[in-house]
């Protein structure tokens, strides 16, 4: 019996000694509030990928391939949209552009 009473209070110190908080884990700010808000979480990571991404888009805005052009002017015009969704884009746009016709 008394076998059994030291090993538990073993038991008992073995456990508070690996479990104890210490006081330094307590001070840090993310023990109370792990999570971080967008603004924090990027502060200290910068870099100018998103900068250039945005360049990018604008030079691919203005430098359009031709069938893109024409896709976008065959979207506007609602019966090429319609013909579109049975023969495709470039064939509407022959359809109803490629010819000009003169009056």
């Amino acid at each position: 019996m008394r076998a059994l009473i030291v090993l538990a209070l073993l038991a008992v110190l073995v456990m508070a000694a690996t479990c104890y908080e210490s006081h330094e884990s307590m001070e840090s700010h993310e023990y109370l509030n792990p999570f971080l808000n967008r603004q924090r979480a990027n502060g200290f990571i910068r870099d100018d990928t998103g900068l250039r991404a945005v360049l990018q888009e604008r030079i691919r805005e203005r430098n359009k391939s031709p069938q893109e052009r024409q896709r976008e002017i065959c979207e506007d015009f609602y019966l090429c949209e319609q013909y579109a969704l049975n023969h495709g884009y470039p064939a509407a746009y022959r359809h109803y552009f490629g010819r000009r016709r003169n009056k």
